[in-house]
């Protein structure tokens, strides 16, 4: 499986998306487009990110740009696993 495809699923469970999470691409716009998509679901969406891919994600890490879109999450994961 690729990155993309386990970001997507965790996103998907972690905010109850259902069948039309799938639909995701990498310039489908997250935070502030998706109501699912709160300050509560992000900290979820972070701690279930750590656990599935076993890296620490530190308060400076993270930005609004980092939720801007599907494929900004993506990219971000991507980098936090080549550290």
């Amino acid at each position: 499986m690729t990155t993309s495809h386990n970001v997507k699923k965790i996103l998907v469970q972690t905010l109850q998306l259902g069948d039309r999470g799938y639909d995701l691409t990498d310039d489908t716009p997250l935070l502030g487009a998706m109501p699912e998509l709160d300050s509560m679901a992000v900290v979820s969406l972070l701690t279930a990110l750590e656990s599935r891919f076993g890296f620490v994600i530190e308060d400076d890490d993270i930005s609004a740009d980092t939720f801007a879109t599907f494929g900004n999450l993506c990219l971000f994961v991507e980098r936090k696993l080549s550290e």
